[in-house]
């Protein structure tokens, strides 16, 4: 098991409940991996560097994961087609 953080930034026009609903859908992806969240920070919603999606600000969250590192292609994978997400970041610690 390898040590990740995992930055995602959320549509910032989704309510509490869909938002929350798109980050159970990536626990589940990687508790299924066989990985683990540590922790999640929520650092709430700021303003990006440049626009993405016509938006100027996104929801961030920061979660601290371990998971096999071979699982690591499947998660981008699957948030790349997740809708109300705007960007991620996954770095090996």
């Amino acid at each position: 098991m390898n040590n990740y953080e995992l930055m995602v930034i959320v549509h910032p026009d989704l309510d509490e409940e869909a938002s929350s609903q798109a980050l159970e859908k990536i626990k589940d992806w990687i508790v299924k991996s066989g990985g683990s969240i540590e922790k999640i920070d929520n650092w709430g919603k700021r303003r990006l560097a440049y626009e993405i999606q016509k938006q100027n600000e996104g929801v961030y969250f920061l979660h601290y994961i371990s998971m096999p590192s071979e699982a690591v292609a499947d998660l981008e994978k699957n948030l790349r087609i997740l809708e109300p997400v705007m960007r991620f970041l996954i770095i090996a610690k």
